[in-house]
């Protein structure tokens, strides 16, 4: 499935600051792609979602059609076998339309990666093209409640009976919780062993929390999934006994990078907002763009996003060449993109005042579902534990 280029000249884009001198032609037709679905399909209704606690499964299986839940799987396994740099110039294109939606495109991505990155050639064959085109979501089963940065604590167990793992525990902060298909389970197969396992949606003993009531990313439903003697065929185990701890590792460079690309894409449509409001907003006889305060923090807001699209596409490249420093460059990236980009948004609701507040301009919105970016993917207190760790390593 490959993503659908534009041969015309596309007049979509981010509205200021949008450098692309260091992106080949490609990339650029890419993004633009992605700013024109998101500025179509997504922004109109993101505020919409957002209030109805909506899950827009027809939106993303038009995303779907774009090639939007396949970016980097592997042309070999029907995806589109996209870079990371280009991975993160689409999720920052899709989240200008609806941070929450694209942050659901980047987990869905991620199981299709270890999937296909970790699975059989039989599995593959039954579970991607499916997840493809959206036929089937996917959720992330990792955290639980005694269990969030601590990952090693883990107490879901997954027992080897006649042929089936037999799965009991609970997972929690579950996006796609009770709405996805397939969920990939991080389970202990033994007491120091942690493995991978599929478990689909409608399995015997498997059942979901209420969807919790979230400050930000209401359109992404999240829940606790629990598993109650849950059987499932041992086929289902990605990869080999004892490999989940490395698969997660393995995939957390990219979803650090791909949250961070959410962050700049939340981050833009508050610096254009905020930059058109100064433009056309008058108090004491003076438009706001006259003021020099606001003009130094419009300046301060540009120089950060530009400062968080450089990291967080310089580490995208590290991760595509395997270099050895990726994981410090995806940490270092994911903290201060996150960071920034919630300051971004938050100096954004600022500069409109009350009306910032209020649900008819997106600032508040953009606040509430950057939020948690500085959580999820490893909190941003673990992302410096793990750049200083590297740098003091001997």
């Amino acid at each position: 499935m490959l993503i659908k280029s534009h041969i015309r000249k596309l007049t979509y884009g981010f509205k200021y600051l949008n450098e692309t001198s260091s992106l080949s032609e490609e990339q650029i037709q890419f993004q633009q792609g992605a700013l024109q679905f998101a500025q179509t399909k997504l922004l109109p209704f993101a505020g919409e979602w957002d209030r109805n606690h909506h899950f827009p499964k027809d939106v993303l299986r038009e995303a779907a059609q774009q090639g939007y839940a396949s970016i980097y799987t592997s042309a070999e396994s029907g995806g589109c076998g996209l870079d990371r740099l280009t991975a993160s110039l689409i999720f920052e294109a899709l989240s200008y339309g609806c941070i929450s939606t694209a942050a659901y495109l980047t987990i869905h991505n991620m199981t299709s990666y270890m999937i296909d990155t970790f699975g059989s050639e039989e599995q593959k064959a039954l579970w991607l093209p499916q997840m493809q085109t959206l036929d089937k979501f996917s959720s992330y089963c990792l955290t639980e409640p005694n269990s969030g940065s601590d990952s090693r604590a883990m107490k879901t167990t997954a027992k080897f009976d006649n042929g089936d793992y037999v799965i009991n525990g609970s997972k929690c902060f579950i996006s796609g919780g009770s709405v996805s298909d397939y969920y990939l389970v991080m389970c202990k197969t033994n007491e120091n062993e942690v493995s991978c396992i599929l478990v689909e949606k409608g399995t015997p003993g498997l059942s979901f929390g209420k969807p919790e009531e979230k400050m930000g990313w209401r359109s992404s439903p999240t829940t606790m999934v629990m598993f109650d003697n849950v059987r499932v065929p041992a086929r289902n185990l990605i990869n080999k006994k004892g490999m989940g701890f490395k698969m997660a590792m393995s995939a957390l460079d990219g979803g650090r990078i791909n949250i961070g690309s959410c962050s700049l894409g939340g981050a833009a449509l508050a610096f254009d907002t905020a930059k058109d409001y100064m433009l056309d907003r008058t108090q004491f006889g003076k438009k706001l763009a006259d003021f020099q305060y606001l003009q130094f923090r419009l300046a301060d807001m540009a120089t950060s996003l530009t400062t968080s699209r450089l990291i967080i596409r310089h580490a995208a490249k590290l991760i595509d060449e395997k270099s050895q420093d990726k994981t410090i460059y995806s940490a270092m990236a994911k903290r201060y993109a996150t960071d920034a980009c919630s300051k971004i948004a938050d100096d954004a609701l600022q500069i409109h005042g009350g009306y910032g507040y209020l649900s008819d301009y997106p600032l508040e919105r953009i606040v509430r579902d950057l939020r948690v970016h500085q959580i999820l993917e490893g909190t941003n207190e673990i992302m410096r534990l793990i750049i200083s760790r590297q740098l003091l390593k001997e």
